[in-house]
């Protein structure tokens, strides 16, 4: 790619990208802390993904998402997953209607453009396998009638790390399906100290929003996106980074040999270059870094990478693979 080119790609990012400072400020006044959150959230609705999120209650997940949603002009809805739950109560049915002696379609919650799937490991297989069937077509049919969701579409689905009773994890396959897998963390103590405070003088811990750009822009950043330029050297850097993972010898990690038993799929490959480029978007740069690939590679990674029992026997983690990977694969 010329010079030329690629300062015009610069100039049009640089351009196309100011709302996510507004963005960013305008959560950072209801969100204290959670800056990578925030930011990777972004990322995810920008590249077009989806996210799996695991935190302990009480640390602002749904006050992010439905913020979001405000700031950027779309619908939300919270959707409370339950053992009881049948798939027709998130997609949608047929209701029989007296008067006109016909069928008439009633659209579920899923029928929004951003969506909270809370604790998604509390519902059945059929309810799990309808919300991610929907995710990766974004498309809905009930009865012979199929509907396309409107953009942009982000699902956010919580898992609670403590309760594990009771619930139906989610299999592999279809973990794969989100683009990332986000955890959690408390807050410091100091921006804790700054939550106690504001609820204490309103009565509230959050403020009120006022919308920051229509979701056109986003849809148009989704679009801006593709463009944004990827060096064949970075390429290679994210390939390495995932055959590693399915053939840790070839790449000098032989320490890694006989502890994952599933390396990542051609999705993580696909999901860490267009998540690298959403970075650089918010960034305001119209081309990826390999730091673009670091920032967001755990994420991408972490919920790919199936260990083998002797992996778990000696309680390493997906994140302790990951970072032998970053610590060993040559970053051009």
């Amino acid at each position: 790619m010329s010079d030329f080119s690629l300062s015009e790609i610069n100039e049009r990012i640089a351009r196309e990208s100011t709302f996510v400072d507004d963005l960013k400020r305008a959560l950072s006044t209801v969100i204290v802390g959670q800056q990578e959150l925030i930011n990777k959230i972004l990322i995810c609705i920008l590249a077009d993904g989806h996210i799996l999120l695991e935190g302990v209650p009480g640390l602002a997940k749904t006050l992010t998402i439905k913020s979001l949603a405000q700031l950027i002009q779309t619908q939300f809805q919270r959707i409370q997953f339950t053992p009881d739950m049948l798939p027709a109560d998130l997609l949608g049915t047929l209701i029989y209607n007296q008067k006109t002696g016909s069928f008439e379609t009633h659209k579920g919650p899923i029928f929004s453009n951003i969506i909270l799937a809370d604790e998604i490991n509390r519902a059945p297989s059929k309810v799990q396998s309808a919300l991610l069937e929907a995710m990766q077509e974004k498309q809905i049919t009930i009865g012979e009638e199929t509907f396309f969701l409107e953009k942009p579409f982000l699902v956010m689905a919580t898992q609670n790390p403590i309760e594990q009773e009771g619930t139906y994890p989610l299999p592999e396959a279809q973990v794969d399906r989100f683009m990332f897998k986000l955890k959690v963390d408390y807050p410091s103590k100091e921006e804790e100290r700054t939550i106690l405070r504001r609820a204490a003088k309103t009565g509230d811990a959050f403020g009120e929003l006022s919308a920051v750009v229509n979701s056109d822009a986003i849809i148009q950043a989704q679009k801006t996106i593709n463009d944004i330029y990827v060096d064949e050297k970075v390429e290679e850097y994210v390939l390495n980074l995932v055959f590693a993972t399915r053939d840790p010898e070839s790449f000098g990690l032989n320490d890694l040999s006989g502890l994952i038993e599933y390396g990542a799929s051609p999705r993580a490959t696909i999901n860490l270059i267009l998540a690298s480029k959403a970075r650089a978007f918010i960034e305001h740069r119209g081309y990826i870094t390999p730091e673009d690939v670091r920032y967001i590679g755990a994420e991408v990674l972490r919920h790919r990478i199936i260990l083998t029992y002797e992996a778990e026997a000696e309680e390493l983690t997906s994140e302790d693979i990951i970072k032998r990977l970053f610590d060993t694969i040559e970053v051009p």
